[in-house]
């Protein structure tokens, strides 16, 4: 409804004005600006801007010339955007490459940041000079070629709504506006590159960061409001969770400020009991204005404002401006912010331009003395009513002398964005009639009948290099090809800060330097320490830790859980605990996977060694007991036990003994296919050895007749048919499992976390197990045997000693199962070995040194006639 009622007054002012030129009269002209008019022969470019804002309601009356400042304040830092444009306009006037024999000029109009003045400032560019007639020529028609306009959306927006209707290209700076190229009636280049590069900028620094948990403050702008609609949903999307989504108080520079001051205070309250240290600021360039208003009013209702305790992210169209009461107030709020700005270079010449300009030789400025007055806090003679008003400015004063948070020597993105914008304008007036240079006559005479349309085709397809060697070009959708800078504050006692380039978005770049930060050159806030920020719900999840949500929370927010036994994390905020690779084990914090060792039952090792000495000890008392049976063969002690049973049984132990060798040692191929069947073929002699010693003596003590069967059985025959049977059993029992599933080196991998033992895998458990049953089965039989013949009645009986030994071996091998299903590693082939010896050890211990006894020491008792004789 707006646009249709500024498009009906327009067509209004079009019928009362079909009047003869001569007839033309001066209209009562509304006082909506402060105009800046460089004469030019032909040219005229308009600005339309914001440098005053009013303090109290303008009534659209006419008033008297001398209040034409009472009742506005001026944006300081926004006469550098003036001050850009006549320094492009004087260095393209003085370049005769650029446009020779014709000078530029301009008008500034200033918005007041509504709506309405923007309108009526815009109509005042289509009207005759000093007269409101838009859209007729009465006299002398100012011939505008190009507007350019912002810094705020709302400027650029209202400004387009108009002037597009006139096809008058129109470049704005300082903000973005999306509107339909396509449109034939839309005809605007925008200076401020594409706002999606910027708003990814500021999702990769987050990321870089790991800034996840952040605050939003934003305008109540379009800009702000599309910011909050389509780029804060991809942010969610990367992992970014927002503790507040809040607006800034809604303010009208046109009356006062106590409008927004109740909404302030809930912003200030949000804001300052956030837990999130960053806050991303999306708005216009005199947001800044907002947020220190914000800031300071709160100090009235004892809200705690720790504003060093907050990293504010702010969005290029946003620059440090302030008004004259906001000049001592404290600015170290923004030290450590890290700001975006449109990407500009150094011009050279332009801080002794600023240098050189005061109000004496500056005559024309119509902006230069207000500015000076506020700027530097004092009148000039001619406007001093009261005596006591305050300094007299003597307009030598300096302007390099005033803090940044009042005047910027510097140029700034804005100011940097007008500048191409003036070189745009030149340059394509350029390429227009570059052919025709030769003809000055045709040439001027085209300029002046220059149609404003025409331009904007050349402005499309311009591309230049500006006096800092930047290449200035737009894309296809009018904006211009180029990044952003990415800048650090840092503030100063005297009110002053620097704005360090820390960073860049460079959209033409290859993807991995889009985005570059120096992360070393930021300061950050005092609170800090100069340690990284973190902005997180909670604290970090260390490695070693897993993310667990909390149950109705965002899903920023979660509790810390360990991770669980053999489970690593190795990264903060990880949200999945995982396995190490199967060669390596989790330290004791579970953050780190360390390499397992190679574990087996090595000689090196004291275990190993003492296993093995073991083994060497008992062989040479085998030895030892079976040369003193050798040696004493004829005694009847060594008689009476079965001479040839004892040399088999003592053998068999000597390789018991020594085939325990072959579980110590590194396991090889060779080895574990002997470990177990040697064992098991060698102990099944020595038990059917011990079994055939029981029954013989069973069936001496049992056949006393002479001539009787049984005593006929008691022999060699029958011992040795028992030890081969047995043994023959064994070793089909052997045969088998080496033909079907035989055992080999293998890596255990799970069984102890930290190594990986080097083993021998037993092929098949079952047939493992069928080695050791039949042993059992003799062990057990022998034991029955010889326990029932533990009270034949003679001295030379071997039943007791015999069952003495069996039940030590079979003990041994009962507990050896559970002992053994329960160890792990290398201790399972220890508990085998030393089962092995205790067994074995038992056998030679129990059976064969009471009769070593009696042949070394005590020989009155190895005689003939002992063997008969019987107890009392």
């Amino acid at each position: 409804m707006v646009v249709l009622a500024i498009l009906v007054l327009v067509l209004l002012l079009q019928v009362t004005c079909r009047v003869p030129v001569a007839k033309c009269t001066s209209s009562d002209r509304l006082p909506i600006l402060h105009k800046y008019y460089q004469s030019g022969d032909f040219i005229i470019a308009g600005i339309i801007s914001q440098i005053f804002m009013f303090s109290r309601p303008i009534t659209f009356q006419k008033r008297p010339s001398h209040e034409l400042f009472d009742n506005r304040v001026v944006l300081l830092q926004n006469y550098q955007h003036i001050l850009a444009l006549v320094f492009a306009v004087k260095e393209i006037n003085e370049n005769p490459l650029i446009l020779p024999n014709v000078t530029l000029g301009f008008y500034i109009y200033n918005s007041y940041f509504t709506a309405s003045w923007t309108y009526l400032a815009s109509m005042e560019l289509l009207s005759t000079q000093d007269m409101f007639f838009p859209n007729y020529k009465c006299d002398f028609q100012n011939n505008v070629v190009a507007v350019i306009g912002g810094p705020n959306f709302d400027v650029c927006l209202n400004m387009a709504t108009f002037l597009s209707i006139y096809k008058i290209p129109q470049l704005i700076y300082g903000s973005t506006l999306r509107m339909n190229n396509n449109n034939p009636g839309v005809s605007f280049h925008q200076m401020f590159p594409n706002g999606a590069h910027q708003y990814r900028g500021i999702l990769q620094l987050l990321l870089h960061f790991r800034w996840t948990w952040i605050g939003v403050l934003s305008e109540g702008d379009a800009s702000s409001k599309r910011f909050v609609q389509y780029a804060l949903p991809e942010f969610s999307q990367r992992g970014i969770c927002f503790d507040f989504i809040e607006r800034f108080p809604t303010i009208s520079f046109s009356s006062e400020f106590t409008g927004m001051i109740a909404q302030g205070f809930g912003t200030a309250k949000i804001l300052m009991a956030s837990s999130a240290n960053v806050v991303v600021i999306h708005g216009e360039i005199q947001t800044v204005v907002t947020l220190r208003m914000l800031l300071h009013i709160s100090a009235f209702e004892d809200i705690p404002m720790k504003t060093e305790s907050k990293v504010w992210i702010m969005a290029a169209q946003m620059d440090f401006i302030s008004i004259a009461i906001q000049r001592c107030w404290d600015v170290n709020f923004i030290h450590g912010a890290i700001s975006f700005a449109v990407y500009s270079k150094p011009l050279l010449g332009f801080q002794e331009f600023l240098q050189m300009r005061n109000p004496s030789s500056e005559r024309e400025d119509g902006f230069i003395k207000v500015f000076w007055e506020q700027a530097f806090n004092c009148v000039f003679p001619s406007l001093v009513v009261d005596e006591n008003s305050g300094e007299i400015c003597t307009g030598e004063e300096k302007l390099e002398n005033l803090p940044r948070s009042v005047f910027e020597m510097s140029m700034t993105g804005h100011s940097y964005s007008i500048y191409n914008a003036m070189y745009a304008v030149a340059h394509a007036l350029h390429d227009i009639h570059l052919p025709k240079f030769r003809k000055e006559d045709g040439w001027r005479w085209k300029i002046v009948n220059l149609q404003q349309w025409q331009l904007h085709h050349f402005l499309q397809r311009i591309s230049f290099n500006n006096t800092a060697g930047e290449e200035i070009s737009f894309d296809q959708n009018g904006e211009i090809i180029a990044g952003f800078d990415i800048l650090n504050w840092v503030t100063f006692p005297n009110q002053s800060f620097l704005k360090i380039k820390v960073g860049i978005i460079d959209p033409q770049a290859v993807t991995e330097k889009v985005f570059t930060i120096h992360e070393d050159a930021i300061v950050w806030p005092h609170r800090f320490n100069q340690t990284q920020p973190l902005s997180l719900c909670n604290d970090v999840c260390h490695p070693g830790y897993s993310k667990t949500k909390k149950e109705g929370q965002s899903f920023c927010c979660y509790d810390c859980l360990p991770c669980p036994e053999g489970m690593i994390s190795n990264k903060t905020d990880t949200d999945v605990c995982f396995q190490c690779p199967e060669e390596q084990y989790p330290n004791n914090y579970q953050d780190v996977c360390i390499p397992k060792n190679i574990s087996f039952l090595s000689y090196k090792e004291p275990l190993g060694m003492s296993m093995a000495s073991s083994a060497l000890s008992f062989s040479f008392l085998t030895a030892l007991v079976f040369w003193i049976f050798i040696k004493h063969r004829d005694v009847p002690i060594v008689k009476a036990s079965n001479r040839n049973l004892t040399y088999t049984l003592l053998i068999s132990l000597l390789f018991s003994f020594l085939c325990t060798l072959l579980f110590i040692g590194q396991p090889g191929k060779l080895t574990c296919l002997l470990r177990q069947t040697a064992f098991g073929i060698i102990f099944s002699v020595a038990v059917s050895c011990v079994l055939a010693k029981t029954i013989v003596v069973v069936l001496a003590f049992t056949a006393t007749n002479p001539g009787s069967v049984m005593r006929r059985c008691v022999g060699n025959q029958l011992s040795y048919s028992i030890i081969l049977s047995s043994s023959f059993i064994q070793v089909i029992i052997c045969t088998i499992w080496l033909a079907t599933s035989p055992p080999f080196p293998d890596f255990d991998m799970y069984s102890i976390d930290e190594e990986i033992v080097l083993e021998c895998n037993e092929g098949s458990t079952l047939m493992f197990y069928c080695v050791l049953g039949f042993m059992g089965f003799l062990a057990i039989v022998s034991f029955t045997v010889a326990f029932l013949a533990r009270n034949l009645p003679d001295s030379f009986n071997e039943a007791k000693f015999i069952t003495f030994s069996m039940l030590v071996f079979c003990s041994v091998w009962l507990s050896f199962v559970p002992t053994y299903l329960s160890t792990k590693g290398k201790y399972m082939v220890a508990v085998e070995v030393f089962s092995i010896l205790a067994s074995s050890a038992g056998l030679l211990g129990f059976i064969f040194f009471p009769k070593c006894y009696i042949i070394l020491l005590k020989p009155e008792l190895n005689n003939q006639r002992l063997l008969g004789k019987r107890k009392n």
